[in-house]
């Protein structure tokens, strides 16, 4: 029986507004883990551990947080920043505005793909082997990007809900099968091949 396709996420991109301006020049005094260096870059950088992120601090209160794995822990990372700074003097009050800008996942279709096939009957493919070895696979609903390697390894980019990337994968499952470019090894032929 052949394996369903999976992916897992990899990077959760946001901007996040404060609300508040805030001084960087301080909060870099009292954050023992900050990076501020305004001659070489205008904002305050912060990484932590658990969860594991980063975060671009801006004096408008603007930032930019990557690193997450989901969308629950960006939130929990966000509220932990704000508690964090809040502990250093900043005076933020409401729940900041997050906004996703970019989901990136990789995934298996458990599956061999013809690319050169798949090349010719998808819409809005690009495959240039002498330049990148996948197939570049551009998605109108829901509006992502794909890159399809031969072995069935894919990475999609460009989602901004975490079902998006659920929703891609299984559209771009269920067309390979369609124009029958997937070729599913089944496992004893794997062992016999072996």
């Amino acid at each position: 029986m052949p394996k369903e396709p999976v992916y897992r996420i990899e990077n959760i991109v946001a901007t996040v507004n404060l609300g508040v301006d805030l001084d960087l020049e301080r909060l870099a005094e009292v954050l023992p883990a900050a990076e501020y260096n305004p001659d070489q870059f205008p904002g305050l950088i912060l990484r932590f551990q658990r969860p594991k992120i980063s975060a671009l601090i801006f004096r408008t209160g603007k930032m930019v947080c990557t690193g997450a794995k989901s969308e629950e822990e960006l939130r929990r990372a966000v509220k932990y920043l704000v508690k964090t700074l809040n502990q250093r003097g900043a005076q933020i009050q409401s729940d900041p505005e997050i906004q996703v800008q970019n989901i990136v996942a990789s995934g298996n279709l458990h599956a061999d793909v013809n690319i050169e096939k798949a090349a010719l009957l998808l819409e809005n493919s690009m495959y240039e082997p002498e330049q990148f070895p996948g197939l570049i696979y551009r998605m109108n609903d829901p509006k992502v990007v794909i890159l399809v390697f031969s072995s069935g390894k894919i990475v999609c980019t460009g989602a901004k809900k975490e079902t998006d990337v659920s929703v891609a994968v299984r559209k771009l499952y269920d067309k390979l099968k369609e124009i029958e470019a997937l070729y599913v090894v089944e496992e004893e032929q794997q062992y016999e091949e072996a």
